[in-house]
């Protein structure tokens, strides 16, 4: 047993809004920059529809992801070393442009300078690649909320699988239709495939928390990781010439806060702690030959934080007693692996992946109300999930590859927890047959309630700190001078021309402001050591902790 520690993510998507939040502030941070108008590390879909980039979950076309060869091991599904060879310098599987959607601005200095007249000035759409005048025909969520899906619904990769399967076809039209929202971030898998088809070595798994990063001094702008991701999630910087992707937030993650877009998530969806998993199983693991069996097969790596071996395990392999009590706290491994209620997204594709979901009961509840029924009985409830079967195998396809038994254990556990909080809500004596009959009990059911509905942040964000004998291995480099145009200009060379500053993510930076957002104070100064960066200073005044304090002479 060889014990490794890996950030999760889950989310619940009975409480997505589809606001977007945790997308523009996640564009704010980490992608507003030259080359990356149209990169969005967080994005919110709406299912069915064809998502983002378009059809991405077509690998008969994208070919990312693994697969078995004929004696059973895995393989690249864009094929080995000699066909990498033969496709550097081409990489033909690749989305364009149109598949994502051509960035814009508006010409705003129009509305400025137009003279008075009788006709109103318009600001025209302006690509951000070209500068010419262009015509809006696709976004990253131009299919928001079901817009267009009676034109454009058959193109979603499952909606064409599950039309050419099931003689009851998906009906779009407007009073039989149903939908989700879905958010999509990098999933941090445990077998990522960007990761072994990069030939340049530049993507890596961090040993100390799971985290999948793109060294971008050693990435050479090959873009064979695009094809071999199959969510499609990581992006290709046109002007520094780098693959960029979500990095789960790592300096704030380093200094035990959650991501930005879990941070600004309206709806409070998002769940954040740590997994313990065996390292020495997952190629085992992935190799399952039955995709339905892969969502167990993930589920048997995930390891108990309270068990003794487990721990003895864990500390032999170096990790902390403070990681092992943020294991055993974990609301992620409670959700995943306890209550079993979340899964993962497209463990068809053999990468075992680590953002995980909860499927929304919505579709269901929403049917019943409209209908005119109970849609909180658990009679109600179970019946529906067994009469609509368009949702379920739609979300079995999403999330267990087409196992619609698993999804349905976890939708009767959603309804079980639904119809039970009832009673107890307005008073009435609680029925202990309604958690047996999902295999629950009273306790565990309520436990579940609380994590669901109603969990604080310390409960929702279990976040354990890096350490300081972690430092070297975590600390980046800089140059005060990598400004675009200057001497040190970011990723200037052979390679690439700069796209902009990078954001900013001194792991300092962030301790300090976790500080200030526990402190008591408005700023939160009175207890924090004076400490200044010089490179970060503008040399105007005397910051605290520039100069040591002055002890007045008695």
């Amino acid at each position: 047993m060889r014990v490794m520690a890996q950030v999760g993510m889950v989310m619940n998507l009975d409480k997505c809004i589809g606001c977007h939040t945790c997308s523009v502030t996640c564009k704010q941070a980490w992608t507003n920059r030259a080359g990356t108008e149209y990169v969005w590390f967080n994005n919110v879909e709406t299912r069915p529809g064809q998502g983002y980039p378009r059809r991405h979950e077509d690998q008969e076309k994208w070919r990312g992801g693994w697969t078995l060869n004929r004696r059973g091991k895995l393989r690249l599904r864009t094929g080995g070393r000699l066909q990498k060879l033969l496709t550097l310098f081409a990489s033909p599987v690749q989305p364009t442009i149109a598949d994502y959607y051509e960035p814009w601005t508006y010409d705003y200095q129009t509305l400025v300078e137009a003279p008075l007249g009788d006709d109103f000035p318009v600001a025209r759409p302006k690509s951000l690649l070209t500068g010419e005048d262009m015509k809006v025909k696709w976004s990253a969520n131009w299919d928001d909320n079901l817009g267009g899906t009676t034109e454009l619904g058959h193109l979603d990769p499952i909606v064409a699988k599950l039309r050419a399967e099931s003689e009851e076809a998906i009906k779009f039209s407007f009073e039989q239709t149903f939908m989700f929202y879905l958010p999509r971030i990098c999933e941090h898998c445990l077998n990522p495939s960007c990761m072994a088809s990069c030939p340049s070595g530049a993507i890596y798994k961090r040993s100390e928390d799971g985290i999948v990063l793109v060294d971008q001094d050693q990435c050479r702008g090959w873009r064979q990781c695009i094809t071999g991701c199959p969510y499609k999630k990581i992006y290709f910087n046109h002007k520094s010439g780098k693959a960029e992707k979500c990095t789960l937030c790592y300096p704030r993650v380093e200094a035990g806060l959650p991501t930005v877009c879990s941070e600004t998530c309206v709806g409070r969806l998002r769940y954040l702690g740590v997994f313990l998993y065996d390292a020495d199983k997952v190629t085992a693991a992935a190799s399952t030959p039955d995709e339905k069996d892969l969502y167990q097969a993930q589920l048997d790596l995930l390891l108990d934080p309270a068990d003794p071996e487990v721990i003895t395990a864990a500390r032999a392999a170096g990790i902390s007693d403070d990681w092992l009590e943020a294991a055993r706290r974990s609301p992620v491994y409670a959700l995943a692996k306890k209550y079993k209620v979340a899964l993962p997204l497209h463990p068809e594709y053999r990468t075992m992946p680590m953002v995980w979901y909860i499927p929304p009961l919505s579709p269901i509840v929403d049917l019943l109300a409209g209908q005119g029924h109970d849609a909180e009985s658990h009679t109600n409830l179970f019946g529906a999930i067994e009469a609509l079967r368009i949702p379920v195998e739609y979300l079995a396809e999403l999330f267990t590859a087409g196992d619609a038994a698993v999804v349905d254990g976890v939708l009767r556990k959603l309804a079980a927890m639904r119809s039970y909080m009832r009673d107890v809500t307005l008073g009435r004596e609680t029925r202990p047959e309604i958690p047996a009959s999902v295999g629950m009990t009273e306790e565990r059911v309520y436990e579940m309630y609380r994590l669901l509905a109603i969990a604080k942040y310390h409960d929702r964000y279990v976040i354990p700190t890096a350490h300081s004998e972690q430092a070297v291995g975590l600390d980046e480099s800089a140059c005060s001078l990598d400004f675009d145009g200057g001497p040190g200009m970011f990723d200037s060379g052979i390679f690439g021309e700069a796209s902009g500053r990078p954001a900013p993510v001194s792991v300092e930076t962030f301790h300090a402001l976790k500080q200030r957002q526990t402190s008591d104070s408005a700023a939160g100064r009175s207890a924090m050591a004076g400490r200044t960066n010089l490179l970060n200073w503008d040399g105007n005044g005397a910051p605290a902790g520039l100069f040591p304090e002055r002890v007045p002479r008695s």
